[in-house]
């Protein structure tokens, strides 16, 4: 599944703040940095790991960043 920056995903599980299950991507790299859009908490995911967990793109931002 493709994903980049400042795409807003949905992931299988739900936070626990159980405010939103949607996050914006606010880093990319080795880790994957992630922001909660309900309660702003940020979460930080080995590739590995946010690829298992990633169910799907909900929105994918206009202005790619190179």
């Amino acid at each position: 599944m493709e994903y980049g920056l400042n795409d807003i995903i949905e992931m299988k599980k739900q936070h626990p703040c159980r405010k939103s299950n949607q996050w914006r991507i606010i880093r990319m790299g080795a880790d994957i940095k992630v922001e909660c859009l309900g309660c702003g908490a940020i979460v930080m995911f080995r590739r590995f790991d946010f690829e298992k967990r990633l169910k799907k793109v909900v929105e994918r931002a206009d202005v790619q960043e190179s």
